[in-house]
């Protein structure tokens, strides 16, 4: 009676609680119904929360002494648990304010996508917070299952299938059979290091200061991994560190290449090192099936080249990467097994 009840009187949500953005499905709408900056914007003296997600973004190195812009997530992982529990009951009550009033007569049912090396305490952390936020019961996917599942990867079939999702914190490798992860490792470098690898580089060839925002941009205009026929240029302003004026600049994509050719570097490593704990027969799957990219990061211009360059493998990138995570824990609200025991 109570599982029907649940049912009628409650709706289930998934979230990609993500380092860059939160992004939430529904269940009974069956699609995402938020994409939000993991941003929040608080008074400094009383933590009264102002903003939250794009706006919060905005505001991102432009807030008054009064105000504290707050990035809440830390390499896919809670760095800031006040902050996060505010972020969470906003972007829950956002979701919900879009089902009918009936199903918000119980708290949702909620499965979140976490990094896959992530601790008891910071599992703990997440459950917490959720709770607190608004959420009833509440059940944690690793991200690489969530954003196989999400792209389509045949992930129950006896055959090996590799995902390689790149976050905001995070870029996380893992090669699944059988509804399971045989192996997965995870690397620290995700879109927040590309944009402060940008930043780096500006203020080393140019003496020039730049925000996140600023970098941000520069990366989604003219970034790329690999060489392209067309290389843009861009204008770039920002603070010159010598006689701190505004000055402003114009930067190449080969540039843009070149500052980000460190962790670029360093993602490739990772799936070759991925490579080395692979079973022959799961090897020669992944031989004929290639390598899926999603997350935020894949969709740097030419990564997918690249990929195929250094591993001799065919690499795809997802329809749609950004929102593969999402979909993944959106699909997994349908296994009512996961719910088996009324466990939290």
């Amino acid at each position: 009676m109570s599982f029907l009840l649940t049912r009628l009187f409650s709706t289930d949500i998934g979230i990609d609680l993500g380092t860059a953005n939160c992004l939430v499905y529904v269940r009974d709408l069956d699609r995402l119904v938020l994409n939000e900056p993991s941003v929040v914007v608080r008074q400094v003296n009383t933590h009264e929360v102002r903003y939250v997600g794009a706006r919060a973004k905005e505001m991102l190195g432009k807030t008054p002494v009064n105000l504290e812009a707050i990035r809440p997530m830390k390499d896919g992982v809670i760095a800031n648990f006040e902050v996060t529990e505010a972020m969470l009951r906003e972007f829950i009550q956002k979701a919900l304010r879009q089902v009918p009033w009936y199903r918000r007569l119980l708290p949702p049912r909620v499965v979140i996508a976490v990094p896959s090396g992530i601790t008891e305490v910071e599992i703990r952390a997440v459950k917490d917070s959720s709770k607190r936020a608004g959420a009833g019961m509440v059940k944690l996917i690793e991200e690489p299952m969530a954003a196989a599942i999400g792209v389509g990867l045949p992930v129950s079939d006896p055959c090996g299938s590799m995902i390689v999702d790149i976050g905001g914190g995070t870029t996380e490798v893992a090669v699944i059979s059988l509804g399971g992860i045989v192996y997965s490792d995870s690397i620290r470098v995700g879109g927040d290091e590309l944009d402060e690898a940008i930043m780096q580089y500006m203020r080393k060839n140019y003496n020039l200061m730049i925000g996140v925002l600023t970098a941000e941009r520069i990366k989604i205009a003219i970034g790329s991994a690999y060489p392209v026929r067309d290389e843009m240029k861009m204008e770039v302003r920002g603070l010159d560190m010598n006689g701190h004026v505004p000055k402003t600049v114009t930067i190449t994509g080969e540039e843009a290449r070149e500052a980000l050719q460190e962790q670029v570097r360093s993602i490739a490593e990772k799936v070759h090192a991925v490579f080395e704990h692979c079973k022959p027969d799961l090897a020669a799957d992944l031989v004929e099936h290639g390598i899926m990219l999603a997350g935020g990061g894949a969709m740097l211009v030419g990564l997918d080249k690249l990929l195929t360059e250094e591993t001799g493998l065919p690499v795809f990138v997802a329809d749609e990467p950004l929102n593969a995570v999402a979909k993944g824990t959106g699909l997994m609200l349908t296994e009512e097994e996961l719910w088996d025991h009324n466990e939290n």
